[in-house]
């Protein structure tokens, strides 16, 4: 990790320098391009998609405690630690208020049962993902299928991506996170100090043929499908019923929808 921010540094220098930023970035990236992204190994019976999309049925959830199962999945399977200090806090999916995420949809008359229900929160999955395009390291990219990942192993802990993001998705190690997972999960790496993360739409999981956990677990509230199909579930659930996204204005394209 030292030696990966130390050759950092010494190439934003060069660029300082006037050798220009770009060869500078080319270098750190080693070339970036398809060949070396850390690419999910896919099965035979892995679930395929030209762009992955989530709806979220809000209209079956009443209170936190229905959300909280979801969550809990979710970062056990990932290894996400538990710290009691909120400013460090690790999230790959949370709960918001409708006047927190969809604050330019919110008004004086919104309904009270929208008003008070928690929203589940994750990263969107971007189609014109903006984390993509300042990451100097390319240690965040974009797959075919519209999944947005992070490869642990890269990421320098510059935090542009966070910066970058409008959805408030990521979130940086700042103290080494393995002494604060409860029961890890040696199918799914663990992250170190200084090290950028989010929700990956459980690629590890599409690729043996299973359904992110969340889905899987939200008894048909949550919708996971190909959204450039036509005839999928979740291409059918936004045809027949009014869906809002985070912050549609910015036109990054939320690849997460909401059924209100």
């Amino acid at each position: 990790m030292e030696s990966s921010r130390r050759t950092f540094l010494k190439l934003a220098g060069i660029s300082a320098l006037g050798l220009g930023a770009k060869p500078a970035l080319d270098a750190l990236a080693v070339s970036g391009g398809k060949q070396n992204k850390p690419m999910v190994m896919q099965g035979e019976d892995a679930l395929k998609a030209k762009r992955w999309a989530l709806v979220i049925d809000t209209r079956k959830f009443e209170s936190e405690e229905d959300l909280e199962p979801m969550i809990e999945v979710c970062h056990k399977i990932h290894n996400v630690p538990e710290l009691e200090n909120k400013r460090h806090e690790i999230k790959w999916i949370w709960t918001e208020e409708f006047k927190h995420i969809f604050y330019t949809q919110t008004h004086a008359f919104l309904n009270d049962r929208v008003k008070q229900l928690p929203f589940l929160t994750l990263c969107n999955h971007c189609e014109k993902p903006a984390c993509v395009r300042v990451c100097p390291t390319k240690a965040t990219f974009k797959r075919e299928d519209g999944i947005v990942m992070m490869d642990f192993h890269r990421c320098i802990g510059c935090r542009y991506c966070m910066a970058a993001c409008p959805y408030g998705s990521r979130s940086f190690n700042f103290r080494d996170p393995r002494p604060f997972i409860r029961e890890t999960n040696l199918k799914f790496p663990t992250r170190t100090k200084g090290v950028v993360e989010k929700c990956n739409f459980c690629a590890e999981r599409l690729a043996v043929g299973k359904v992110p956990a969340c889905v899987e677990l939200s008894k048909g509230a949550l919708t996971f499908g190909d959204l450039e199909d036509s005839k999928s579930k979740v291409r059918e659930l936004l045809s027949s019923n009014f869906a809002i996204r985070r912050k549609p204005a910015l036109g990054a394209g939320p690849s997460v929808f909401y059924i209100v």
